[in-house]
């Protein structure tokens, strides 16, 4: 199965379980580092994610691997947190953190950039806004974004 189908697959069938505990699949990650295949999940909730909270997803997770078997090679499987600067990747993470400062990476620059720091405006299929102090709005074209995540940094600048 390509990469691609084994991220989707994996999420599909990884989602109502990870929610029935109460958690958040936020991202499905199957890559190759060196000679071995990761096949890596990441998991959230509000108040923060524990290590008890990745092995029961991890022990769910190989359970249902191990019956479904979509993955013709070996791999190792982690279940982690995405982290404080978690990506934004899917439509439910754009409506989730609107509002919220995030750095957005892109391919080729906007406004003389390619790496931007503001709030997370609107969401649509086309582009992101994206709200920068004193300038105002910039709208990004999604086909130029390459990575987008919160940042926390400049959320603890704000606070303190």
């Amino acid at each position: 199965m390509p990469q691609k189908n084994v991220r989707d697959f994996v999420y599909t069938l990884a989602e109502p379980v990870i929610q029935e505990n109460g958690l958040e699949l936020v991202d499905v990650e199957f890559v190759k580092e060196g000679a071995n295949w990761y096949l890596r999940l990441y998991i959230d909730k509000e108040q923060g994610v524990s290590l008890e909270d990745c092995q029961k997803i991890s022990r769910l997770i190989s359970d249902f691997l191990d019956k479904e078997d979509p993955i013709e090679q070996a791999y190792f499987l982690e279940v982690s947190s995405p982290g404080l600067e978690r990506p934004l990747k899917r439509e439910k993470d754009f409506l989730k953190h609107k509002g919220c400062a995030v750095i957005v990476n892109t391919y080729t620059p906007v406004e003389g950039k390619r790496k931007l720091r503001g709030k997370l405006g609107i969401y649509n299929n086309n582009t992101l806004n994206l709200i920068v102090e004193p300038s105002g709005e910039i709208q990004i074209p999604w086909k130029a974004i390459s990575q987008v995540k919160l940042d926390w940094e400049d959320e603890e600048r704000r606070n303190n």
